[in-house]
């Protein structure tokens, strides 16, 4: 490490990459940092002659001047032709190794790397910052996420007044612009996202924008037809259930589903029908039963091929 020589001081070659430059600085840097190791012997020193043959070779064109006036195994005070020595002056002599120190001249990006080295101690940003973002979790009802509902959270200590559109579902964000953390040095604040979670509901079931339910009949109902009241996800309405309708059979409600969350028009809503049969039946309604399955031929299995 105490060579004169930048390139032999990371162990690279002298047509390495930049990120092959990089990649060799930070090995380096993690291993003789003061702050990490602090039991090492003259670990301050290899510190300083590693970072200053970074700050040369990791800049375009500090290196493109070293390369020009150096050479390999050489000792240091590059000059030019006229004698000036090209990197005097650019910052070297008063260069604090002490993490947070002085910060070292050129524009190799060290507070930048040294953030991503050790876990973004000391590293500070440069001008205006935008503000992180928050994100809130808020549980709704599957009635509010159908029509959408305008409420009050409390973020940073300040009440915020939230839109939640129609159809929204669980994972769904809404955005607040301007809402999350206040930015750095007078840069714009971030934003808050409204996560929300769908509570399940008691006889609605959702499929993306479709809506289910369950409906019960009776076995004559289903057989004769009828019509019957049932909920949808705006309100009550009557359905007709035609005759010979089959258990499991379902019933499409064109535009009675969830509203689309962009653009347009809503889902359907689909009622499966389930047919019951009658637990406990008297003396006479067995015996018209029996009546009635003599008068029906037809044999429900009789295409099955068992």
């Amino acid at each position: 490490m105490a060579t004169k020589d930048y390139y032999e001081t990371l162990g690279v070659k002298r047509n390495a990459s930049a990120e092959e430059i990089k990649k060799a600085y930070r090995k380096l840097a993690r291993q003789y940092h003061p702050d990490v190791n602090v039991k090492a012997k003259h670990a301050g020193e290899k510190f300083k002659a590693i970072t200053e043959a970074y700050e040369v070779l990791g800049d375009p064109d500090k290196k493109k001047q070293y390369d020009l006036f150096g050479k390999a195994g050489s000792h240091s005070g590059y000059r030019s032709a006229q004698g000036a020595n090209p990197f005097q002056g650019r910052g070297f002599e008063g260069f604090d190794v002490r993490f947070g120190g002085a910060t070292p001249g050129g524009g190799a990006g060290f507070e930048d790397l040294f953030g991503d080295l050790f876990g973004g101690r000391g590293a500070r940003p440069r001008g205006p910052t935008k503000g992180q973002d928050i994100q809130y979790a808020m549980e709704i009802s599957l009635e509010d996420a159908v029509k959408g509902i305008q409420t009050r959270v409390n973020v940073n200590h300040d009440t915020i007044t939230v839109k939640i559109p129609a159809g929204v579902d669980t994972g769904s964000k809404v955005r607040v612009a301007g809402k999350g953390e206040s930015g750095i040095e007078g840069g714009p604040p971030g934003d808050l996202y409204i996560v929300t979670k769908v509570r399940p509901h008691p006889y609605f079931e959702r499929k993306g924008d479709n809506v289910y339910l369950e409906v019960p009949v009776t076995f004559v109902e289903a057989a004769l037809g009828t019509k019957i009241r049932v909920p949808t996800v705006a309100g009550m309405i009557q359905l007709t259930i035609p005759a010979g309708t089959q258990s499991g059979g379902k019933l499409r409600l064109k535009g009675r589903g969830i509203p689309h969350l962009r653009g347009g028009g809503r889902g359907d809503q689909f009622v499966v029908i389930q047919v019951t049969v009658p637990e406990k039946l008297d003396a006479e309604s067995k015996q018209l039963l029996k009546d009635f399955e003599r008068m029906y031929s037809e044999d429900p299995r009789g295409k099955m091929r068992w």
